[in-house]
C-alpha cells in the first residue's frame, strides 16, 4: 500500500512504514538510515513530514539521531520486566535465556551516615558493607550495581562475587526479601558508569533505586542499579480504582 493511498496523517504512515522496515530487517540494529533527502524521496513525503516522524521515533527509542553523523536504528531491549515484579538481575538475565555473570569491582566497610541510619533503622556503630559490581549477560556488561547492606546481615564466608544477594540472604541468613520501594530515573551519559558498561555516548541509563524489605518489614538492602537503556525496558500494570 502506497503512503499516498492512506487517509491518516502522513507522518503516522511514515512512522508505521519505518517500523515495519525495521521489523522486516530492511534496516537492522545500529544500521544507518538513508539521508533525510533520500528517505523523504523514497517515501514520497516532504522533509518536514519525515522530520516529524523521525522526532517521534526518536522519542520512542526506535532510532537514534547523531548530530552531523546521521540516523541509526536503535538496539532492541534484550530484557523486559514488569517493575511491579520484584526480580533479581540474575533472574531477569536467566529468563531471557542468557548466562548471568559478575565482574567484582570493590567492597568496603564504612560507618553509616545519618541518612542510612534512619533508612536502615541502625546505629552508628553498625558497620555498613558497600559493594560495587558489574552484572553481565553472556559476558556483556549490562548493569552496574551498587549495594549497601548492614554487615550483621552478611554471612562471614560471603563472597562479594556471588551473583544474587537475594539468594545469599535466603540460604545463609534466613532473610527473605519480599518487597521493595522503588524509584526509577532516566540518566544520560555518566562519566564513570557508562564506560564501565561499554555504552555509546548516545546510550542513556535507567537508574533503579530500591530499598528492600524482608518478611518482617525490616529494611535490609539498599541498591542503586544502572541499566543500559538499549538492553532493558520496564513496564508497569496500572489498574483503575
Amino acid at each position: 500500500m502506497s503512503i499516498k493511498q492512506d487517509h491518516r496523517h502522513l507522518y503516522l504512515q511514515v512512522i508505521e512504514k519505518i517500523k515495519k522496515d525495521i521489523e522486516d530487517e530492511v534496516y537492522t540494529e545500529k544500521e544507518k538510515l538513508p539521508s533525510e533527502f533520500e528517505l523523504a524521496r523514497q517515501l514520497g513525503v516532504s522533509r518536514a513530514t519525515l522530520r516529524e516522524a523521525l522526532r517521534i521515533l526518536e522519542e520512542d527509542n526506535v532510532i537514534i539521531r547523531r548530530h552531523g553523523v546521521g540516523t541509526f536504528v536503535n538496539s532492541k531491549p534484550l530484557f523486559s520486566s514488569g517493575i511491579e515484579q520484584l526480580t533479581s538481575v540474575t533472574s531477569m538475565i536467566k529468563q531471557a535465556g542468557m548466562k548471568p555473570g559478575t565482574i567484582f569491582l570493590s567492597s568496603s566497610t564504612e560507618e553509616p551516615t545519618e541518612e542510612v541510619m534512619k533508612a536502615l533503622h541502625c546505629k552508628k556503630e553498625d558497620p555498613l558493607v558497600v559493594i560495587e559490581r558489574i552484572r553481565t549477560a553472556n559476558d556483556e556488561p549490562v548493569v552496574y550495581c551498587l549495594d549497601k547492606i548492614l554487615e550483621k546481615h552478611v554471612p562471614h564466608d560471603f563472597s562479594y562475587q556471588e551473583e544474587s544477594i537475594f539468594h545469599v540472604l535466603e540460604s545463609h541468613s534466613a532473610i527473605n526479601i519480599t518487597y521493595a520501594v522503588s524509584y526509577i530515573e532516566p540518566l544520560g551519559y555518566h562519566e564513570k558508569i557508562s564506560p564501565l558498561l561499554e555504552c555509546d555516548p548516545e546510550t542513556a541509563l535507567l537508574v533503579l533505586k530500591q530499598m528492600h524489605y524482608d518478611q518482617n518489614d525490616r529494611p535490609i538492602l539498599y541498591s542503586v542499579n544502572y541499566f543500559k537503556s538499549n538492553k532493558f525496558s520496564f513496564h508497569v500494570l496500572r489498574k483503575r480504582i
